[in-house]
């Protein structure tokens, strides 16, 4: 069954900083690179709502992809020297497509 990934996240950096751009162009190249991904997405939250600014989105034919996926060397990299140095706050949501 298909798996949608979904991490809504608020970052360290100012809003429109060229740190906030790098983070994301880097993320682009590094996670939606990864064999498997599929439909690599970047938002940014317009409401007020929730404090959690940014979200990526990506999907997986099945669970076997999303788990290549998450132990892949290139995401377990990126999580390691960007995304806990980066990242402020997060909620990640795993959902199976019906």
């Amino acid at each position: 069954m298909p798996i949608q990934h979904t991490v809504v996240f608020r970052l360290i950096h100012a809003p429109g900083s060229a740190a906030e751009q790098k983070f994301f162009a880097d993320a682009r190249t590094a996670l939606g690179g990864i064999p498997g991904v599929a439909d690599f997405e970047i938002a940014r939250q317009v409401s007020a709502k929730s404090d959690l600014t940014h979200r990526f989105s990506m999907a997986f034919v099945d669970e076997s992809a999303y788990r290549a996926y998450d132990e892949h060397p290139v995401h377990v990299a990126f999580v390691a020297e960007r995304w806990t140095r980066e990242v402020a706050q997060f909620q990640e949501y795993d959902y199976i497509v019906l």
